[in-house]
């Protein structure tokens, strides 16, 4: 992760090998805090793998503490799906073959 920024309440931070799948997710996860004035994010070009997110918050929140729990609460949604999913899957309703 890379990050740049003159002020700590508007930051631009880069991650590498990524692509829409998490812009899109943590977009949502992050605009949920109140705290919050912007985000959004960009891939420079199609053929390079790596996200600009840039996010500005209100009053004195530094950027990086939205951003930081936003990647903690997507990784918690994303383990609780697959919790689901292996509980629901040992169930003797799902065919895999």
């Amino acid at each position: 992760v890379q990050a740049d920024g003159t002020d700590g309440n508007c930051v631009t931070f880069v991650l590498h090998d990524e692509d829409h799948t998490l812009g899109n997710s943590l977009r949502y996860m992050v605009m949920k805090n109140p705290d919050v004035e912007f985000f959004g994010y960009c891939i420079t070009h199609p053929s390079e793998s790596k996200i600009n997110f840039r996010i500005q918050t209100r009053g004195t929140l530094p950027a990086v503490e939205p951003f930081r729990k936003g990647l903690n609460d997507l990784m918690g949604v994303c383990q609780h799906v697959l919790n689901t999913f292996e509980v629901r899957s040992q169930g003797p309703f799902l065919s895999l073959g």
